[in-house]
């Protein structure tokens, strides 16, 4: 999480001049292509909807011409799908500031037990920002992934059978198909 596409320098929270939250996505493009980035993208939000602030508006940050090329496409085809016009801007990335500590992994923050197991795992702010573990955990607790999917990386997210239980059990209070995921082996 951080802040992208403005001209104030070292932007924060409570000062984004005209910076928009964003995040920044390094990935492997053998992994996942840059159409595929963009096609969850647009599942990921609601672009006939107009942003009601800049700093909280629909934006995709290209790095070269060819993301410019694929993110104006994909825009269009977005349109045609829905039928209506999208309010999703596309502009060049001008720089990425991260976000204060309090912004990141958000979710994971407001979970004692979890942000204590990981903490202790990864005590360097940057090694808690970059572990897949942390992110995988954030990503349940903000309503992503599947009973399935935990079930099958529980045991390597690297937390104590405490924090499993403690996972589950907060995952199961807010979507109950998550009831059925046993602290067990992974499913083959």
């Amino acid at each position: 999480m951080g802040y992208g596409g403005g001209t104030q320098r070292a932007p924060t929270y409570n000062s984004l001049g005209d910076h928009t939250e964003s995040i920044q996505i390094d990935y492997d493009p053998v992994k996942i292509t840059y159409q595929e980035l963009l096609d969850i993208f647009w599942q990921s939000h609601n672009p006939i909807t107009r942003s009601w602030s800049r700093q909280y508006r629909n934006v995709i940050f290209y790095h070269n011409e060819e993301q410019k090329r694929l993110a104006i496409e994909s825009r269009e085809a977005e349109s045609n799908r829905r039928g209506g016009r999208i309010h999703t801007a596309i502009e060049p990335m001008t720089g990425f500031t991260i976000a204060e500590d309090y912004h990141q992994k958000y979710r994971l923050q407001n979970e004692h037990v979890l942000l204590r197991e990981f903490r202790a795992m990864y005590p360097g702010e940057k090694d808690f920002m970059n572990s897949t573990a942390v992110a995988r955990v954030n990503g349940y607790l903000g309503g992503y992934g599947t009973p399935k999917m935990l079930t099958n990386e529980l045991k390597s997210l690297g937390l104590s059978e405490q924090g499993e239980r403690a996972l589950v059990e907060i995952l199961s209070e807010s979507r109950p198909a998550f009831r059925s995921c046993a602290v067990k082996e992974p499913i083959e």
